[in-house]
């Protein structure tokens, strides 16, 4: 059997067989080595500034100038304004492709799943979000005016097309004396030929009732999210939202919910429902008493009791002085008890305690440290809060060293058992004997 060699591929600018030593590839062709230059101006070509039509090899710069937009403003890929009419390109030895442009076919999606421009399918590389739906991006034109937008200059219409910001402000926005339409000037529409200026209406949105219990508390329309606000979980309109008494207009800060569902603003509050009587102000800066006698500002204040120990606790548990319901705004410390503020004192003298001052006594009592030590310190000669011992016959007492190894030593069996001298209550006693 005769060998038959292999089918290489050929060239496409000489049409000889080209093997993988030589071999240049670029658009799915191969191409020598000595071939793989631009059709134009002969420039060798690499990788980087290749550009393949139709098994044509160009720079770029010569395929924009033949294949690139032309006329007033384009370079031609050169980089500059180019007023070339591409006469050089006019040879029979270029060959052109005379094939009819023909616009692609987009496939049709499903009613209301594609494009709402052009009813396609629009794929992620090439969509454009607006409104929730998605639309080609040579779709996302303005439909009037078919001018590009894109996210910062798109508006949204009532009628779920997309428009400029102009177009959007002729056909949807204000319209009468003073308003420019998103145009940039004045527009008075059917009153540009008269002398009389439109008249302008203002709604009232008071006139819109709501249900019972679901409106402003104050006119009971329907409260929109343009002109709400909150008070005591309530919507109110704005212009509803001022004072009950003085018609004040209020906001967060100077409003007061009074005890009646309504609003006010701290100075009739204050008159209204703060303390009465000589020396409260009412919010007003000023004294101020309405009028009112003394019984009729006693029935209308809050019963009050600051007396704590009517509050029993458990046996045990509450205050040791009263045995009432000690709170944390009041309590202190002492032995492990917790006292009422007003109860933390002298046992004895009355006197006010604190942490430093106070005394736990024996008898589990709290004491000052004078009383204290009168009622459980030592007592006798040389220690105070007793009258001073003195000697009948006028003669001083002998004052005894009270240090342990000085002085006679006691009897056997009657001294220290650990030094063998007197000891200190002996030493008292002894000095009583003399008195």
């Amino acid at each position: 059997m005769p060998f038959k060699p292999a089918d290489n591929p050929k060239c496409p600018k000489c049409g000889k067989s080209v093997y993988a030593a030589e071999e240049r590839v670029a658009g799915g062709y191969k191409f020598h080595k000595s071939c793989f230059k631009c059709g134009m101006c002969g420039k060798m070509l690499d990788s980087t500034n290749v550009t393949e039509h139709e098994a044509e090899l160009f720079c770029k710069n010569c395929h924009a100038r033949k294949y690139g937009p032309k006329g007033y403003g384009f370079g031609g890929g050169a980089g500059c304004l180019s007023m070339d009419t591409g006469a050089h390109l006019q040879g029979d030895d270029i060959v052109v492709n005379r094939a009819p442009l023909l616009a692609k076919a987009i496939a049709k999606a499903p009613d209301g799943q594609g494009c709402p421009r052009c009813g396609g399918y629009v794929y992620a590389a090439e969509q454009m979000l607006a409104r929730g739906r998605a639309f080609h991006k040579t779709c996302f034109k303005c439909g009037e005016c078919n001018k590009g937008l894109d996210s910062v200059n798109v508006t949204e219409g009532p009628d779920r097309d997309i428009y400029c910001k102009v177009c959007y402000g002729k056909k949807f926005g204000p319209k009468g004396y003073g308003y420019g339409q998103g145009g940039g000037t004045l527009q008075s529409d059917c009153f540009a030929v008269s002398d009389q200026a439109p008249k302008t209406t203002v709604a009232d949105t008071a006139s819109i009732k709501a249900k019972p219990g679901q409106g402003c508390p104050r006119c009971g329309g329907v409260v929109f999210a343009a002109e709400e606000v909150l008070a005591k979980g309530r919507q109110w309109h704005r212009k509803c939202f001022k004072c009950r008494d003085c018609t004040k207009t209020l906001d967060s800060i100077n409003a007061c919910d009074g005890p009646d569902g309504d609003v006010y603003c701290k100075t009739c509050y204050g008159k209204k429902w703060g303390p009465h009587g000589y020396g409260f102000a009412c919010g007003s800066g000023f004294l101020q008493t309405d009028g009112l006698t003394e019984d009729e500002i006693s029935q209308s204040r809050p019963f009050y009791n600051p007396d704590t120990t009517s509050i029993k606790a458990p046996p045990g548990q509450g205050c040791p002085r009263c045995g009432g319901m000690v709170f944390a705004a009041e309590q202190q410390l002492a032995k492990g008890t917790m006292w009422h503020k007003k109860c933390f004192n002298c046992a004895e003298c009355h006197r006010p305690l604190d942490s430093v001052l106070a005394c736990d006594g024996p008898d589990r009592e709290i004491h000052c440290r004078a009383c204290y030590g009168k009622l459980f310190g030592p007592k006798g000669f040389g220690f105070g809060h007793r009258p001073t011992l003195v000697c009948a016959d006028g003669t001083a007492p002998a004052v005894h060293d009270p240090r342990p190894n000085s002085g006679p030593k006691a009897a056997p069996g009657q001294g220290c058992k650990r030094c063998g001298y007197v000891t200190l209550l002996k030493m008292l006693i002894n000095n009583f004997k003399v008195f």
